[in-house]
């Protein structure tokens, strides 16, 4: 599903946020990418979703060389993507079902066609009844669930999880993780950038462990 080869990624001269990366992920896989900050994550899952392309080697997604993309194309690449954002990426002064339903609009969808998937999801993750607020007046872990809302309301092939349950409480945070997972087992590949040692330990699986760019270990097997 995902496949790095000899990649290296460079923003400027000299300095490699990604160094000589080469690993494989399987459809159905759940990947916890870990590592300290600075370590390359968010480089790394960027090259996923094509917001940067590798300096050298190959990235491909579901069989497609993210390099063979034109601007033009990488919404409609995306769309197989869901990301949850560090820093959220919301539309402050839109409402809650707004934003959402802002992702739903590349696939031409009505309001009224996706209002029942935006309010069971909204329901899952606790925050139905903030559905009309702006998103302005929400907390940080209001924005997180949002967030999440967003990343899922497409049914993704792939979601990537950039720290998603770091601004939550354990209960919502554990809801977040049953979500995900049942997601897993429903064949949807998921990696997510952590450093909750709680969650690893509740939901085992493949970790990647990245320093200065270079992975330094890749254990663990996804467990049913």
């Amino acid at each position: 599903m995902i496949n790095f080869t000899d990649v290296n990624l460079s923003f400027t001269a000299g300095m490699n946020a990604l160094n000589g990366v080469n690993l494989d992920i399987s459809r159905g896989e759940f990947v916890y990418v870990i590592g300290k900050s600075g370590a390359g994550k968010s480089s790394f899952l960027r090259l996923i979703y094509a917001d940067v392309m590798p300096t050298r080697g190959l990235v491909k997604v579901d069989g497609c060389d993210i390099r063979s993309l034109g601007r033009l194309q990488i919404p409609y690449f995306r769309r197989k993507i869901g990301i949850i954002f560090q820093d959220y990426k919301l539309m402050e002064n839109v409402t809650v079902f707004d934003n959402i339903k802002l992702a739903t609009d590349i696939y031409y969808k009505l309001r009224s066609e996706v209002k029942d998937e935006i309010s069971l999801l909204l329901r899952d993750v606790g925050i139905f009844e903030k559905r009309d607020e702006l998103v302005c007046n929400l907390s940080g872990g209001e924005k997180q669930r949002v967030a999440i809302v967003r990343a899922l309301i497409n049914n993704p092939q792939v979601i990537i999880a950039d720290e998603p349950t770091g601004n939550l409480d354990h209960e919502t945070a554990e809801n977040i993780m049953q979500i995900l997972n049942k997601l897993r087992l429903a064949g949807t590949t998921i990696l997510i950038a952590t450093h909750d040692d709680n969650i690893r330990q509740r939901y085992p699986a493949r970790e990647i462990r990245l320093e200065k760019g270079k992975v330094i270990s890749d254990a663990g097997v996804d467990s049913e």
